[in-house]
C-alpha cells in the first residue's frame, strides 16, 4: 500500500481596490505564508495595477506556487478598502477568483472580510471638505 499525503488547504486573502489587487495565500491557520503577489509585480504602469488583466496574471502565479507546495484548495477571504472608503471590492477581485479556479485550485468558502465601521470615523478634510 502507498501512503497518501493529506490534502492541504489554504486561505487566499484577496485585497482589491481601485488602485491595486493583492493575493496572499496562507496555510489554514493563517500563520505561514505560502505565496503572495500584487499588481505591481506584473505591470509597471500604476494606472493598470487595479485592472482585471494583472489580477489574472498574479492569480496564476500564486496558484502555481501554491500547487508546488501541495495546496489543492483554498478558502477565499475577499476584502475591499472599507472604513470610510469604498465598501465594494475593485474590478480585479472577480477575475482573480476565476483565475484561481482555472489554475486548478478548489474553492471552499468565499467570505467578505471588508472592515465595516459601526460608528464610522470622521472623514478627512474637515467641515468644509478638502480645498484644492
Amino acid at each position: 500500500m502507498t501512503e497518501r499525503t493529506p490534502a492541504k488547504w489554504g486561505i487566499a486573502h484577496i485585497y482589491s481596490s481601485s488602485n491595486n489587487t493583492m493575493i496572499h495565500i496562507t496555510d489554514i491557520t493563517g500563520a505561514e505564508t505560502i505565496a503572495r503577489a500584487s499588481g505591481g509585480m506584473v505591470t509597471n504602469k500604476d494606472k493598470d495595477k487595479g485592472s482585471p488583466f494583472p489580477a489574472i496574471k498574479i492569480a496564476k502565479m500564486v496558484a502555481e506556487q501554491a500547487r508546488e507546495k501541495g495546496i489543492i484548495g483554498v478558502n477565499l477571504k475577499v476584502r475591499a478598502p472599507g472604513g470610510h472608503k469604498k465598501k465594494i471590492p475593485g474590478q480585479g477581485a472577480q477575475p482573480a477568483i476565476r483565475a484561481l479556479v482555472r489554475a486548478g485550485l478548489k474553492i471552499g468558502t468565499i467570505e467578505d472580510v471588508t472592515p465595516i465601521p459601526h460608528d464610522t470615523t470622521r472623514k478627512p478634510g474637515g467641515r468644509r471638505g478638502r480645498r484644492v
